[in-house]
């Protein structure tokens, strides 16, 4: 009587290819660093002190502003990218739309009372969407995999491109096994004249108490004339590095920055790291995401930007910090207006 939001763990020739993966052992995925969920002098006791304490500016104190784009006619050319807050935003790349991430029911969390979306963050729903080619899930965490969502668009999605026993999720949620590409780390899926390679990431999975039994990953989309690199949840490590000398540089690196803490230092960057792993990755230019639409930290919602400008700034790292909803092109237009500051 498990409610179906909670998905489904592997099982048969899908578990049965997941244990011959090198990057399982004992029951679950492993990072490629020792990765403790919590810092090896936190508790469950400090951390829970820590958050009745967390700061009093965690939510924005009016609504987010937004730009408000016909997503269906995106212009064709260099790659068009919007952002719907968090980690969820739309690409036009070759005429195709590639949707990651999308989470637009309004919460990060089993039950819509948990976890809310801040005002003004949740402007756009599944009807503003075009006819999905291909849908490029990072990993099953609830800010990340929205079940509603999902459902919602199994008729307009006609690719699912994912990680290793994530496509557990979307099977159980009635998507046709055929048209779901799981990868291992490294691992190539082509598709209309595009790649997408998982890459590896230092963080975890599960949507219920048992963890790790799918794979988490970033993501590099090759396009034939622009490479760009779609950050999953990662802390940081020599994986950034390694991704930049296998593949060079990258015209753009959509990067997590937001949810980081001290108790749980390794498996979310800080935002001086995130500006680190960008610099790692060879990348022209940095689109943060990760931030401005829940609170799942203790930090103020705003505090990630502005730890970030001022490191980028250091490093000479060129940012894009587009409003919800407002085009990135790449190459071509770059949104940098300061507009979370109240």
């Amino acid at each position: 009587m498990i409610p179906k939001v909670f998905g489904q763990n592997p099982a048969g020739e899908r578990l049965a290819r997941i244990q011959k993966s090198a990057n399982y052992r004992n029951g679950s995925f492993q990072n490629l660093s020792t990765t403790p969920v919590m810092a090896e002098d936190s508790s469950f006791w400090k951390t829970l002190r820590a958050w009745s304490n967390k700061s009093k500016e965690s939510k924005p104190a009016q609504p987010l502003p937004s730009v408000r784009s016909n997503l269906k006619t995106l212009p064709d050319g260099p790659p068009v990218i919007v952002w719907f807050g968090h980690s969820s935003y739309l690409l036009k790349v070759n005429g195709l739309h590639i949707l990651v991430d999308p989470v637009f029911s309004g919460y990060a969390a089993p039950f819509s009372f948990m976890v809310k979306a801040y005002p003004g963050s949740n402007v756009y729903t599944t009807a503003d969407l075009p006819p999905i080619d291909i849908l490029v899930q990072t990993h099953d965490h609830y800010d990340h995999l929205d079940y509603g969502v999902i459902r919602s668009l199994r008729s307009s999605v006609k690719k699912v491109v994912t990680t290793l026993g994530t496509g557990s999720h979307f099977e159980y949620w009635g998507y046709d096994k055929n048209n779901i590409a799981e990868l291992d780390w490294w691992e190539t899926a082509q598709i209309a004249g595009l790649q997408l390679t998982a890459t590896p990431g230092r963080h975890f999975s599960g949507r219920g108490l048992s963890r790790g039994k799918t794979l988490w990953a970033g993501f590099v989309l090759n396009t034939g004339g622009y490479r760009l690199f779609l950050g999953g949840d990662s802390g940081y490590d020599g994986h950034f590095a390694e991704i930049g000398n296998k593949f060079g540089s990258f015209d753009l690196a959509l990067l997590e920055c937001g949810q980081y803490n001290q108790h749980w230092p390794y498996i979310h960057m800080m935002p001086e790291q995130t500006a680190q792993a960008a610099i790692d990755l060879k990348a022209k230019r940095l689109m943060p995401v990760h931030w401005a639409k829940f609170t799942l930290s203790l930090h103020a919602w705003n505090e990630p930007i502005k730890r970030l400008t001022v490191k980028a700034n250091e490093l000479g790292l060129p940012l894009t910090t587009p409003k919800i909803g407002e085009p990135v092109i790449v190459g071509e237009k770059y949104p940098e207006e300061v507009w979370w500051e109240e």
